[in-house]
């Protein structure tokens, strides 16, 4: 069973979900192949996964955050600025299906969308659910280069003296917080990197 299989087999019914998900595990594991897609694709969930499996001892409800990294890219369009609101609303209809408890989808819910990354997280859950689709900003050098070749490709059809001040600034966003890792396990591992990736890439911006 690979990474994905399991880690589906874990979340879901771990969520309260009762009927079978394997429709649902499909679409998303097709939502995350789209073409449009270079970073925000199956290597990002991946990647996601096996961080959360290195720190779900942090987690308060460990299923609902792993069910959360599935759904937070769920819905990826580069021209819509709900995507969050609608993977969200994704998650919370699949598991109310599938037979979890409202509470637990309503957390699920909550969790997509402070993937947002408008308001510093609150809550160990969110903490570590932010933590983790961050992890990339403190990647290897060359794994940070990579990302940032495919945040671009992925606004291809934005000119370049319009992208480059725009990605600066949210680049910026992160350098400007007091923390950029909220837990400690992340904080102790990435934050110095990520800092010395941000600046590299606003310098060379």
């Amino acid at each position: 069973m690979d990474r994905f299989e399991a880690s589906w087999s874990r979340a879901w019914p771990g969520c309260g979900a009762a009927a079978a998900g394997a429709d649902v595990h499909a679409q998303l594991l097709a939502r995350y192949e789209e073409p449009h897609r270079a970073y925000h694709t199956l290597q990002h969930l991946g990647e996601c996964l096996a961080c959360f499996a290195e720190s779900a001892a942090l987690a308060e409800n460990p299923a609902e955050v792993e069910m959360a990294l599935w759904f937070h890219d769920a819905i990826y369009d580069v021209r819509a600025s709900d995507n969050e609101a609608r993977s969200a609303a994704w998650a919370t209809a699949a598991l109310c299906q599938g037979g979890a408890p409202d509470a637990a989808a309503a957390r699920v819910q909550a969790l997509v969308m402070a993937t947002r990354h408008t308001a510093v997280p609150i809550g160990a859950d969110e903490q570590l659910l932010v933590d983790i689709d961050l992890a990339i900003l403190g990647a290897g050098e060359e794994r940070f280069a990579q990302y940032e070749q495919q945040i671009r490709r992925e606004y291809a059809h934005v000119p370049g003296f319009i992208f480059r001040p725009k990605r600066r600034a949210i680049l910026r966003t992160f350098v400007e917080r007091a923390r950029i890792y909220s837990t400690g396990f992340f904080h102790e591992r990435l934050e110095q990197a990520a800092r010395r990736n941000l600046q590299r890439a606003i310098a060379a911006g």
